[in-house]
């Protein structure tokens, strides 16, 4: 599924075969905003969900001319009790040059539609509440939805109902997949 805005931007699934350029991404991106340990941080825990079997994480990039401009990676977040279907954000990356001109909003709308159409319920991230409010993202407790790991900014842990249905607390404990599952990500 490919769409394209005004300013020439490409937003699709991305191919596995660009793993490094996305780590990079993901490395540059981070290390920018946060300093080069987080930037290493990031940039492994990219390799790491691009590593994990294609049925665990869905990638979806924004290209323009000079190439990849922005990726978010989506994995699943399973409860014991709960059947419905819930996947992770994380993480989000806009190169430096494009952020604040709307790609990571375009890109982040992209990849929930795609979700959508693929019958997932929610979609949990853990971030900035002001930048993921703009594609519908809200504040949410523990009790609402667990979350795999105690999260060290509770503040920051937000979901979207992706059904048009109120977002209804999930059951149990959740796990997320591997490569996510370390204290250093929460």
């Amino acid at each position: 599924m490919r769409g394209e805005n005004p300013e020439r931007m490409t937003y699709a699934a991305e191919n596995r075969d660009n793993r490094q350029e996305v780590a990079d991404l993901f490395e540059a991106t981070f290390a920018a905003s946060e300093g080069a340990a987080e930037g290493r941080l990031v940039g492994a825990l990219a390799r790491e969900l691009l590593a994990a079997p294609e049925d665990d994480v869905l990638v979806f990039s924004a290209r323009d001319d000079e190439g990849l401009a922005g990726c978010i990676i989506f994995s699943p977040l399973t409860f014991e009790e709960d059947e419905r279907n819930v996947f992770v954000l994380a993480p989000v990356a806009v190169r430096t040059d494009r952020q604040g001109q709307g790609v990571g909003q375009a890109l982040l709308t992209h990849g929930l539609d795609t979700l959508r159409g693929n019958g997932v319920d929610v979609a949990v991230t853990y971030g900035d509440p002001d930048y993921y409010a703009k594609v519908g993202f809200r504040q949410i407790t523990q009790a609402e939805i667990l979350p795999p790991r105690r999260l060290s900014h509770p503040e920051g842990w937000l979901a979207l109902s992706l059904t048009g249905q109120p977002l209804a607390p999930l059951k149990g404990p959740s796990r997320c997949i591997a490569a996510l599952d370390d204290p250093a990500y929460w």
